[in-house]
C-alpha cells in the first residue's frame, strides 16, 4: 500500500486535492493506495504530553506508515518551510523503523514560483537522516492556484503528465527496492 500523505492540516488545502487526484491515478495503475490527511489527527497530536503516550489516533496513523509500501508527501510551502502539523507528525512517529528503508517521493505546490522547492528539500533531509530512499524525481506545481481546480483535481496537462510519470517512476522504484529487500 502507497501511503499518501497531505502534508497539512489546513481544511480543504489545494494539497488535499492533489493528493485525492494521485490516489485516483494510482487505482487507475492498479497500484493499492490511500490518503492520509493530517486533518484527521486528533486534537491531543498537538499536546506537549502527545510524545510520551501517543493518543490512540496517532497510533493507527503510526501502523499505517509502519506497514507501507512507500510515501507520497503532498506538500505545500508554509513560511518558506514544512507545515508545522507535518513535522509534528514526523516527530511523533516511532525512530529508527518509521523510515528506514523506506521509499519516499515528494511532490511540492504553492502560489509561488518556486512551486514548495524549500519544504521538499527540507523534506529530503529529514527523510535522508531516517535512512528512507529518497526517490530522485521529484515534482513541484509552482502557482497551484493556476492548475488545481478542488472539484477536478490537477487540471494543467503537463502538470498531470509530470505527476503520471513521476507515480509510474515511484512504483517501479518501491517494487525494485521491495524485491531487493524482502520482509
Amino acid at each position: 500500500m502507497i501511503e499518501i500523505i497531505v502534508g497539512t492540516n489546513r481544511r480543504n488545502s489545494s494539497s488535499a486535492v492533489v493528493a485525492n487526484w494521485l490516489h485516483d491515478f494510482y487505482s487507475d495503475l492498479s497500484e493499492s493506495s490511500q490518503v492520509m490527511d493530517l486533518t484527521d489527527l486528533p486534537l491531543e497530536t498537538f499536546s506537549p504530553d502527545a510524545y510520551k503516550e501517543k493518543p490512540e489516533k496517532v497510533r493507527t496513523f503510526t501502523d499505517r506508515v509502519l506497514n507501507a509500501k512507500g510515501l507520497v508527501v503532498v506538500t505545500p510551502e508554509y513560511n518558506g518551510s514544512m507545515t508545522g502539523a507535518l513535522k509534528l507528525f514526523i516527530d511523533l512517529l516511532p525512530f529508527p523503523e518509521s523510515f528506514e528503508n523506506r521509499p519516499v517521493c515528494y511532490l511540492g505546490l504553492a502560489s509561488g514560483q518556486f512551486g514548495a522547492l524549500r519544504p521538499v528539500e527540507h523534506l529530503m533531509q529529514v527523510f535522508g537522516y531516517r535512512n528512507a530512499y529518497n526517490f530522485p524525481k521529484r515534482v513541484f506545481l509552482p502557482f497551484c492556484h493556476n492548475c488545481i481546480d478542488p472539484e477536478k483535481g490537477v487540471t494543467d496537462e503537463e502538470s498531470a503528465k509530470r505527476l503520471q510519470q513521476q507515480a509510474i517512476g515511484f512504483i517501479e522504484f518501491c517494487n525494485l527496492l521491495q524485491s531487493r529487500n524482502p520482509g
